[in-house]
């Protein structure tokens, strides 16, 4: 996990955005319970929850993936250097 490419675009920024607005949205509708009860119950306000979810899937979905990093690999190292792996028959496949 430690070679692992952080993506900097939008889309993957809002995304990583998921879970403190989950524990945030939950916090606050419970906090809401507590302090009022009746129809600010947990049982009445968690669609609430969903709509959070679904704000931040959709401004993910539309903001732009300019420079966006797919996979996990690092890039390979340059033929020669050290640690970079050696071709075991020279000359072929190239």
């Amino acid at each position: 996990m430690a070679n692992r490419i952080r993506c900097a675009c939008q889309s993957c920024t809002i995304r990583s955005l998921m879970g403190p607005a989950v524990v945030i949205t939950l916090g606050l509708l419970f906090l809401f319970s507590e302090m009022r009860g009746g129809y600010f119950d947990f049982s009445n306000t968690w669609p609430v929850l969903l709509l959070v979810i679904g704000a931040i899937l959709l401004a993910s979905a539309l903001a732009p993936r300019d420079g966006h990093a797919s996979g996990s690999v690092p890039p390979a190292a340059p033929a020669g250097t050290p640690g970079a792996p050696q071709n075991q028959f020279p000359g072929q496949g190239q």
